[in-house]
């Protein structure tokens, strides 16, 4: 017998012996050796926790009252206002007989047939994506009687992600279940709550296509769908811990990959199998899906801004630059955008998911801009072919001015046709070696060459003289 003895052993040894046993039915009945029965009896009232009197009582209420509820608090207030020292046990043993804490109710149980149920939920968790710790919506189903789940993630949740999720669990499942239990969401329940809850219609008819309704439950009664809130907890102690994700694609492909070979495969204890085994038993009895199943898109429409772009979630997606300032149709799918102008297709992206302010240009809709080849000025055509020497001083004079320098280029050719042509290219020469690009100090060098001949006089000119 061990030195220390159960107090259940304790209490049967009393009532045993209260009831009028002797000591060898209690030591057959309880397989003890009568010396242990000897010194329970012995014991029996060193062992008896002191009543709680009147006065104690009263003073056990105040306390609890004003510590709120905790019994260590409750001690340390009573062995500091009334300097008695009450042992914890002996403390909540008057407390439970005072009735001063009331026992939780009995947990009820939910017991589902195979096919019967399932229930959806979502949850924010908290991950490191590219680097960086982002919160991400998780989204879970999972059928009530198997247990089969499956989870995805999306940057936020809305009824366009509510039906995308929807879609690819019903084709996970291979059918849907009835009944589809879910919280008061916004993203599902237009109004009311619990058994007055409104599903939005555009949610119940793509649910109607999938076989199944959505049944809202009681406002507080979280329990009502414990087969989904339980897993969120699984996700992020199993799945999320020491794991990086490069996108949401990413992120999705290795929790599906979860689902399969971790959550659904692991034995469980209320089912004693696994939730893929019990999945067998419970797929014969599931809705099966339609031979098409409904597609999942948003209409928008938009007019090409002036840069050829259209915006969709804050994300820019480019279009053919002859569309600029014109509508269009753009069709928004759960991983791509379609964009078309009366009725044809002009365009075609990826989804940007998860960034914001992002642009995703095809390189075909704003093609280069090509500087069309400008022909030389009249003014620079006629500085040409006269002299190297001038015509790099003309292109340097040009380069320097602004524009396309036709006021400089016209005011260097009248100097050219005022003074005679030698003087005039030996000043051009001296002003390129020295790097002069004004054209004032150019005449003032050419007068310099020329000594005192200012105008160039011909042959007749001197007869008519």
């Amino acid at each position: 017998m061990p030195s220390i003895i159960p107090t259940e052993i304790r209490n049967s040894v009393r009532v045993l012996k209260a009831q009028g046993r002797t000591l060898r039915e209690i030591s057959r009945a309880l397989k003890l050796s009568r010396n242990t029965v000897r010194r329970i009896l012995r014991n029996a009232e060193a062992a008896v926790v002191p009543s709680c009197e009147p006065l104690m009582l009263a003073r056990l209420e105040d306390a609890f009252g004003r510590a709120g509820g905790n019994v260590a608090r409750v001690q340390q207030l009573i062995a500091t206002e009334n300097d008695v020292q009450v042992a914890y046990s002996t403390l909540t043993r008057w407390i439970r007989e005072a009735g001063l804490r009331r026992p939780p109710p009995r947990a009820g149980e939910y017991c589902f047939a195979p096919g019967e149920e399932m229930q959806h939920d979502t949850s924010p968790h908290r991950l490191t994506m590219a680097g960086k710790s982002i919160t991400a919506q998780c989204a879970a189903l999972v059928l009530a009687f198997s247990r089969r789940l499956f989870v995805q993630y999306y940057p936020r949740f809305t009824r366009f992600e509510a039906k995308h999720f929807l879609l690819e669990a019903a084709r996970f499942m291979d059918g849907t279940c009835p009944v589809c239990i879910i919280d008061n969401t916004s993203v599902m329940v237009a109004a009311g709550a619990g058994a007055e809850a409104v599903i939005a219609p555009e949610m119940a008819a793509f649910a109607r296509t999938l076989g199944f309704g959505f049944r809202a439950h009681r406002v507080g009664h979280p329990d009502r769908k414990g087969r989904i809130e339980r897993p969120f907890a699984y996700v992020e102690s199993n799945f999320l811990p020491a794991r990086s994700f490069a996108d949401f694609a990413d992120l999705n492909r290795q929790v599906l990959a979860w689902c399969i070979d971790v959550a659904n495969s692991t034995q469980k204890r209320a089912l004693r199998m696994s939730a893929e085994a019990a999945y067998v038993i419970e797929k014969p009895h599931l809705v099966p899906l339609p031979a098409a199943l409904p597609p999942v898109y948003e209409l928008l429409e938009r007019v090409v801004d002036i840069y050829g772009y259209v915006s969709v979630d804050t994300n820019r997606y480019s279009v053919p630059e002859r569309f600029v300032g014109q509508s269009v149709t753009v069709y928004k799918y759960p991983d791509a955008i379609q964009i078309r102008r009366r009725g044809a297709e002009i365009a075609a992206h990826p989804r940007l998911i998860g960034q914001r302010d992002a642009r995703h240009t095809v390189a075909e809709h704003h093609p280069s801009p090509v500087r069309a080849n400008r022909t030389p000025a009249p003014e620079e055509q006629l500085l040409r072919g006269h002299h190297p020497s001038l015509e790099r001083y003309a292109a340097a004079l040009k380069q320097r001015a602004h524009g396309r320098g036709l006021r400089a280029l016209r005011r260097l050719l009248e100097i050219k046709r005022t003074y005679p042509e030698g003087p005039f290219l030996a000043a051009v020469e001296q002003a390129l070696q020295f790097g002069l690009f004004d054209l004032g100090r150019l005449e003032t060098l050419v007068l310099r060459q020329v000594a005192g001949d200012f105008f160039e006089l011909d042959a007749r000119g001197d007869d008519d003289a």
